[in-house]
């Protein structure tokens, strides 16, 4: 039976144990200082990241646990997942709503239960292919940057001890419209930093996560359909363990206005093609590499149960957004690599106001409004992020396998 967490651990982070143990044992009287008996409220909290940050919360006994997310089926799985593990505490007050953050009800349990201790925003489009056409890109830039300044309005109502939004490395430098989003989102939240603590991430991909091209590997296998990666883009991996851990320890140690990003060194990145050689001779297979889809898929619709070749098709990335490498600072961003062992710190730096954060949200809507187009958001968006660098090459993840 395969076991996701030892590959993980053997073929990808090459780490037994979490990059961030150390620093949580360090800390650990801090942390529960902050959370035990604390009232928590997790948006997004189905999803990869956010149920891994609940897990690591809930290490510290949270007196509260509440968690809204769109995803009635993965908040099923969450609340069994949290129930079946061994030694996990789960607080008598613990419960789930299938809504989205700016639902009228959502600010109605917030304002009814007087806000929360600690609030964590895991909720956003976060994939490269949620950017194909105009329509795809306005429900992007709504979701992550305008409905997010509805819920840092309504936290100002009953404010929290900490407040987490996450980012992505793709914030750093963006090149795609996803990335420009979340750094939107940064500028965002941290215009709030003097009325509440506010803190983010940026952080590598996350091993496995939900919708994530190698989660995507094991639904092919399932389904006996050809494996497909690139091997040309190269990228720093997190365990989804690690991903809530860094979240939990930017959210509750963190300074207003700082953003938290694992220390890896360069020669940690990993393209998709070696982890896809190493997942296929995991599952007992020898790697058949064909050229082009139509092969590989006419490959595998013949297998036998007892076929020793599995088929996979390496590319040469060709699609709008797909960036190189990653980074998680840029010039001028104050980075601090020594207040923690594993994690970087990008200190408090000069952001848009909540002013021009406003301003530039009131374009944006009169855009929608209009008979607009993808280069049009571009544009905008380049006017306020001046080092957005967008290049449209006229193929998009939704045209792959």
């Amino acid at each position: 039976m395969f076991n996701l967490n030892a590959f993980i651990s053997d073929n990808i982070t090459f780490r037994a144990a979490s990059l961030f143990e150390r620093d949580i044992r360090v800390n650990n009287s801090l942390l529960v200082q902050a959370i035990k008996d604390r009232s928590v409220c997790v948006i997004g909290g189905a999803g990869s990241i956010g149920s891994s940050f609940i897990k690591s919360i809930l290490r510290f006994h949270p007196g509260k646990l509440v968690v809204i997310d769109l995803n009635e089926n993965g908040l099923v799985e969450l609340t069994r997942d949290l129930r079946s593990t061994y030694g996990l505490y789960v607080p008598q007050d613990y419960r789930t709503y299938t809504l989205n953050f700016a639902d009228p009800i959502f600010a109605r349990i917030f304002r009814e239960e007087k806000g929360f201790d600690i609030v964590a925003n895991f909720s956003a489009h976060k994939h490269v292919r949620s950017e194909k056409d105009k329509y795809s890109v306005q429900a992007l830039i709504e979701n992550n940057d305008i409905k997010a300044k509805r819920l840092m309005d309504l936290l100002c109502e009953f404010p929290p001890k900490h407040f987490f939004c996450v980012s992505t490395d793709k914030a750093a430098n963006p090149v795609n419209i996803m990335g420009a989003s979340k750094r939107i989102m940064e500028d965002l939240v941290m215009a709030y930093g003097d009325k509440f603590k506010v803190t983010t991430a940026r952080f590598a991909n996350v091993a496995f996560s939900n919708g994530s091209l190698p989660d995507g590997w094991l639904h092919r296998l399932q389904k006996k359909q050809p494996l497909a990666a690139p091997y040309d883009v190269k990228r720093y991996f997190v365990s989804p363990e690690e991903s809530g851990q860094i979240c939990m320890l930017a959210c509750i140690l963190g300074k207003s206005g700082e953003t938290f990003f694992p220390k890896l060194g360069e020669e940690q990145m990993l393209t998709f093609s070696s982890i896809c050689d190493d997942f296929v001779k995991s599952e007992g297979y020898v790697k058949k590499e064909f050229t082009d889809d139509d092969s590989a898929k006419s490959f595998a619709q013949q297998m036998t149960y007892d076929s020793a070749e599995y088929p996979v098709v390496y590319f040469k990335s060709d699609t709008t957004g797909e960036k190189a490498y990653e980074e998680f600072f840029v010039p001028g961003e104050k980075v601090d690599l020594d207040r923690f062992k594993a994690l970087g710190v990008i200190e408090k730096t000069s952001r848009h106001s909540l002013y021009d954060v406003e301003s530039f949200f009131d374009k944006l809507q009169a855009l929608f409004a209009s008979n607009f187009t993808k280069e049009d958001v571009v544009k905008a968006i380049k006017e306020f992020i001046p080092n957005f660098e967008h290049e449209e090459k006229g193929k998009n993840l939704d045209q792959k396998m």
